[in-house]
């Protein structure tokens, strides 16, 4: 007879409340087959029926000799002693129906094999089940009792359990696990806080209740899960009040839980444990005798936790044999959580490492606005070598940069960190696009022959409205113009970062006001359903696609554009990391620039309060007057005095009103302690004090000292 365990996840219709390990689904018998026969011991005199007789290879006389033999239907379960008596019973009603299932109940109860198949399932003629030595109930199913059963639950459920990535799956798969089949209700603690790796535990041993499971109380007898609940009996577990629980060293809880094995509760050292647990107040009723299991759950090293397996008074008490149950059930689920929780420490070193290797917010460089994504390969590869980044640079100018290590990997990661650290350290010294790239390219060499890299190095201007691009191996970028229209600027590919001995061309090209630069990393054009060109052409389309929306004066904005672009890609198109960086250029209107140059003489300071006058009367904002000429006048006069080429000085007015000196010498100010008999040395601390901001920037050619004024 073919015998199927209930499934721990949801049981079957008529299952049996009382049954340790669920109920027995029955396997239908198709229509017009015959039962298997029973084979029967030695000892068994009972004649045979005829369908039984011979060898039980024996194939009909008319079939064919290669003709397959069909598979026997498997024989249902057999009727309770009860329900054939209530079928045999003369006096019931139903006639001609009352007859037939009197044959029935006859041939599958009383009939020839009858006491060996109740015997064979652990029943004696009396109607008594053979281990508890009760009666069995009317129109319930017999109770699972052997051992395979429970082997069938245990792989089940730790296979349940086993599915779980993180902390609160695996909870989560053991509650659902257990409840209905193991037990009415199960409650699970877990040390606080809970211990990472070899990690030492520095304060005493403290339990938190993480999650509870029961049998709802609306779910009817008819399912089998649970008769109604007793009203004296809460129906929901948030009755513990105890949800912390403070394990002191010797306690009947300590012992417990240093005994690793679970218990039951029944005795009086177990009952004092569950009592510590629970809380002294606690307004859950506990079943008497063994119908509660304290499981505690231990990891590879430590107690890190414990489970609570209850069952209701209306079913069958605990066995011996579920002790074993609840031990495989507690040690694959606190082996499960100390994989989540090194699975989790694994997963936040990896986004840190990764967030502090990217900019942390961009910045707001005059004249442009800026916007960025980054998405990892997958999430159990949360790092990577792609990068973007945003450098002010002298002048409101500003770098863009982003690139591509080989790999997706914490190596890559950490070669993308210092070729980001060397670019930026580059960019601050105001090289050419293709020197920087050429200076990449030496660090790459000088960290290993075998890192290579893409990348791609842009300047924008938002006073010339130019852009200078230089790239190396990298994917060109695209550009969209405010009409909608867009295309693929033609940039030298050159070779990529890492290879040595090749140069890196550089090429300048318009950048009209309200145009949106879109450069990105191969992740997101390139994946196994579609090549790089492929993808790029796309990308281009869903561009123009998305500007169509917005109609041809007004650009789309850029975060919402950032999220379209993203969403071209399809289920199966993530293969690497992908980063996503968009700039807008607005740039600074002529009208709003000032520039001229000053020769390096005495009169030079004069000169530049006179000319810095005049701008702000064109402009409106005479209030600024005399901040704007003491502070132009004592920067003006530190240039002066140590450069010998002619000094630049340019005004510009956006949504703050900038200064900039320039000069031929590389030494950059500071801000030095004057002594009281010294005739100089205080410039620039009226510059901190008024200013709203300052700084000075090394470039190729000397150095900019700059300053920032609010206006009004």
């Amino acid at each position: 007879m073919t015998e199927q365990p209930t499934s721990f996840e949801r049981p079957q219709p008529g299952a049996d409340p009382a049954d340790a390990g669920g109920a027995l689904l029955r396997t239908p018998t198709a229509p017009g087959a015959a039962a298997l026969p029973l084979q029967s011991g030695p000892a068994d005199d009972a004649p045979r029926p005829a369908a039984a007789a011979g060898s039980e290879h024996s194939q009909p006389a008319s079939a064919e000799p290669d003709a397959p033999r069909p598979r026997p239907a498997p024989e249902g379960i057999p009727a309770q002693p009860d329900a054939a008596a209530r079928a045999g019973d003369g006096g019931s009603p139903g006639g001609a129906e009352s007859g037939h299932q009197n044959a029935e109940a006859s041939r599958t109860a009383g009939g020839p094999g009858g006491q060996e198949r109740r015997a064979g399932r652990g029943v004696p003629p009396g109607g008594q089940e053979r281990r508890t030595g009760q009666g069995l109930p009317p129109g319930r199913t017999l109770p699972m009792r052997r051992d395979g059963d429970r082997l069938r639950f245990v792989g089940a459920a730790t296979r349940r359990i086993a599915r779980g990535m993180d902390l609160d799956e695996i909870v989560l798969g053991l509650c659902r696990a257990t409840v209905p089949t193991f037990s009415d209700a199960i409650l699970v603690y877990l040390r606080e806080p809970l211990p990472v790796g070899d990690e030492r535990p520095a304060g005493p041993l403290v339990l938190r209740l993480r999650r509870t499971d029961r049998i709802p109380a609306e779910r009817g007898t008819e399912l089998g899960f649970m008769p109604a609940p007793v009203p004296e009996q809460p129906a929901e577990l948030s009755a513990v009040t105890n949800e912390l629980c403070e394990v002191r060293p010797g306690s009947a809880l300590g012992e417990v839980l240093r005994g690793v094995r679970p218990v039951f509760t029944d005795t009086a050292s177990a009952h004092a444990a569950l009592t510590e647990l629970l809380g002294e107040d606690s307004e859950l009723v506990v079943p008497d005798g063994q119908r509660t299991i304290l499981a505690p759950l231990r990891g590879r090293r430590r107690v890190i936790g414990a489970a609570l397996f209850l069952r209701r008074p209306e079913r069958h008490a605990f066995q011996p044999d579920d002790l074993l149950v609840a031990a495989q059930l507690a040690t694959h689920s606190a082996l499960g959580i100390d994989k989540a929780v090194l699975y989790g420490r694994e997963a936040y070193i990896a986004d840190e490492l990764q967030r502090t290797m990217l900019p942390e917010t961009l910045p707001r460089p005059t004249g442009v606005r800026l916007a960025s994504r980054y998405l990892p390969a997958a999430e159990t590869a949360r790092v990577g070598g792609d990068w973007y980044d945003a450098i002010p640079l002298p002048g409101s100018r500003v770098a863009l940069v982003v690139g591509d290590v080989m790999g997706h990997s914490m190596t890559s990661a950490a070669i993308m960190g210092q070729l980001r650290t060397t670019a930026q350290t580059l960019a601050g010294l105001d090289l050419p696009p293709q020197e920087v790239l050429h200076h990449l390219d030496e660090q790459a060499q000088r960290l290993g022959s075998d890192r290579m890299a893409t990348c791609l190095y842009a300047v924008y201007d938002p006073i010339e409205h130019r852009i200078t691009i230089a790239n190396a191996g990298h994917p060109p970028p695209v550009l969209l113009h405010l009409g909608g229209r867009s295309e693929v600027l033609r940039v030298p590919p050159g070779a990529p970062i890492g290879v040595g001995g090749v140069d890196f061309e550089a090429v300048e090209l318009d950048a009209p006001a309200g145009a949106t630069l879109l450069l990105y990393t191969d992740g997101l054009v390139e994946s196994r359903l579609r090549d790089v060109w492929t993808g790029i052409e796309q990308l281009r389309e869903k561009l123009s696609a998305t500007a169509q929306l917005t109609g041809p004066d007004h650009p789309p904005p850029l975060e919402a554009l950032c999220d379209e672009v993203l969403d071209m890609l399809g289920p199966g198109d993530r293969d690497d990391d992908i980063a996503l960086l968009a700039a807008r250029f607005d740039g600074i209107a002529p009208s709003d620039v000032a520039y001229w140059t000053l020769d390096p003489e005495d009169a030079a300071p004069g000169q530049a309060r006179r000319l810095a006058r005049r701008a702000l009367s064109r402009w409106g904002l005479e209030e600024l007057t005399d901040s704007v000429e003491l502070l132009i006048s004592e920067v003006v006069t530190n240039a002066v005095r140590y450069a010998s080429r002619p000094v630049t000085l340019r005004l510009l007015r956006t949504d703050v009103l900038r200064c900039e000196v320039g000069d031929d010498v590389p030494q950059l100010p500071r801000l030095r302690q004057a002594r009281a008999t010294d005739e100089g040395g205080r410039g620039l601390y009226l510059v901190n004090r008024l200013a709203r901001r300052w700084g000075a920037t090394r470039l190729s050619t000397g150095k900019v000292v700059w300053f920032e004024l609010n206006q009004g």
